[in-house]
């Protein structure tokens, strides 16, 4: 891990030219002290790093002095394809092989191209989680992530709506969305732990629903958050062959839209409501837009909305407030106006 560290302050060095201790202590994640430490140990190793004093002083290496020791690791190389993902990376552990990755690939660029990439690096930045929502503490994450990149079995504690299950799991991969992480696994039979075999959603248990058949070693989705205990990673296993997890996603993410927006409602919005259906209902809301009828005189659109039904449905569209009207199904309409009753009643 040193080596790595030593070698990763070399490429700093080399490809950012004179950087102070504590710059190089937040580039590292050490201590200054850290810092000071590793820059004796590289001149001991013979490398040309001098020390220059004062407020604009700091440590660069002696010009001309170029290292070579830029191939990549396997696991370096990996963890290129989470470059736009930082914080990510550093969940599943690999935040310090992503930076290495990274000063490597630099310092073998020619340098008008290593000028390009870091021009790129200050000025695009892909934050994942949404807006208003605190990220899942997934203290397992890393743990789980070793276990779908070695193909070993996962025995887990796992806190569903109903309460706390024990399962055997094939892990497939992991998905982030939204700021929030998911397994996606196949569940196994062993040491007396059933199957499970309900269809759970997202938001109640697990995650998008598993595909419909036999649902007897089916592929579902797990909020990693919500593990509470992760054994170490086991016995291999084989993965499905054919499998995709994209492709999977893409299909389960469709097969939870259509599992929960079942009903259609049919509401006027004011033009505030229109810019706030996006914000609030997404996908569906940017599609009933999509419907919408030339404005009346006060400027108000009606549209066709998928909703989920129930109390869902009245919980959402209360969220517009007195910029929106129900008119259908009457059912919705009337759940809508008896909560709006209740309310009022109780505010009086």
């Amino acid at each position: 891990m040193r080596a790595d560290r030593l070698l990763s302050l070399l490429l700093l060095l080399q490809n950012r030219g004179r950087m102070t201790a504590p710059e190089l202590a937040a580039e590292l994640e050490v201590s200054v002290r850290t810092v000071y430490r590793d820059v004796e140990a590289l001149g001991a190793s013979g490398i040309p790093v001098h020390a220059d004093r004062g407020p604009a002083g700091g440590f660069r290496l002696v010009d001309g002095y170029r290292t070579r020791l830029t191939g990549l690791t396997d696991v370096q190389a990996g963890s290129l394809f989470l470059a736009g993902a930082p914080g990510p990376a550093r969940d599943l552990g690999l935040g310090a092989d992503l930076t290495a990755a990274q000063l490597k690939l630099e310092a073998a660029l020619p340098a008008e191209l290593a000028d390009r990439a870091r021009r790129i690096q200050q000025r695009f930045h892909l934050d994942a989680p949404a807006w208003f929502r605190d990220a899942d503490p997934v203290p397992h994450l890393a743990q789980i992530a070793e276990a779908v990149w070695e193909q070993r079995t996962l025995k887990t504690h796992y806190r569903r709506w109903s309460g706390a299950v024990h399962r055997v799991l094939w892990p497939l991969g992991l998905v982030l969305k939204g700021g929030i992480w998911y397994l996606v696994a196949r569940a196994a039979e062993a040491e007396g732990v059933a199957v499970a075999v309900a269809t759970e959603v997202e938001g109640e248990a697990e995650g998008p629903p598993a595909a419909p058949g036999n649902a007897e070693g089916a592929v579902r989705t797990y909020r990693v958050g919500r593990f509470l205990a992760v054994d170490t990673p086991g016995e291999r296993f084989e993965r499905p062959e054919g499998f995709e997890l994209a492709a999977y996603w893409e299909e389960s993410a469709r097969r939870l839209e259509a599992a929960t927006r079942r009903q259609t409602a049919f509401v006027r919005l004011s033009p505030r409501a229109r810019r706030l259906l996006p914000m609030w209902f997404g996908a569906a809301g940017v599609r009933a837009l999509a419907t919408a009828g030339p404005p009346d005189a006060e400027g108000w659109v009606g549209v066709e909305l998928a909703v989920e039904s129930g109390s869902v449905a009245v919980g959402d569209l209360l969220r517009l407030g007195a910029e929106a009207e129900v008119l259908g199904p009457p059912e919705l309409r009337r759940a809508l106006a008896d909560t709006v009753a209740e309310l009022a009643g109780r505010y009086r």
